[in-house]
């Protein structure tokens, strides 16, 4: 029982980093590349659909990026969505594809950029520590139900920390990978 509920926390905190991972990404560093649209919806048809699912991408250089719908008809609502989304670049539709060049990131947009960051891995970091305290609550039902021994609860919750502190020094990683990334000009 303890092992199922230690494995199954363990698999919600390796999603928790693959979704900082991903939020990371799309933050941008003044490169281009494909992952900073990973969020970014589409109105098609009354749906709202990821972009990547409309369209193609080609990096031609290190600050531009070409979309090209696959339904040309979508372009219109592919150019609304990523002049409203939080990349903050400017789209240029020449009738057939969508290109965006990147602005190069002033020092001022780097520092908003790293707090951005700072936020959205405090925010891994309470999703680690909310996964975490239903763990424990999990375990400590367990031994007060009397299903398993106090000695093999602590042990349990030991290693709970231990899990909880190496998915946390994770998110640690990542984010100082990122600020690195962000500040390096």
């Amino acid at each position: 029982m303890i092992e199922e509920t230690l494995a199954e926390v363990a698999d919600k905190m390796d999603r928790t980093i693959e979704s900082a991972k991903e939020d990371f990404s799309a933050i941008r560093t003044g490169r281009a590349h494909p992952g900073m649209y990973a969020k970014v919806m589409v109105d098609y048809y009354g749906t709202p659909t990821p972009l990547q699912q409309l369209a193609s991408f080609a990096v031609p250089d290190a600050r531009t990026i070409m979309i090209s719908p696959y339904d040309v008809t979508a372009l219109r609502e592919i150019e609304k969505a990523l002049g409203d989304s939080e990349v903050g670049a400017n789209p240029s539709n020449d009738g057939k594809a969508i290109r965006v060049i990147m602005p190069v990131l002033t020092e001022e947009r780097r520092k908003e950029y790293v707090k951005v960051v700072r936020v959205k891995g405090e925010d891994a970091k309470v999703a680690l520590r909310n996964l975490r305290r239903k763990a424990k609550d999990a375990i400590d039902k367990l031994v007060k139900d009397g299903e398993v021994g106090e000695d093999e609860g602590a042990r349990a919750e030991k290693e709970l920390d231990a899990l909880t502190k190496s998915h946390t020094e994770g998110v640690d990683d990542l984010l100082k990978r990122k600020e690195i990334e962000l500040l390096d000009v």
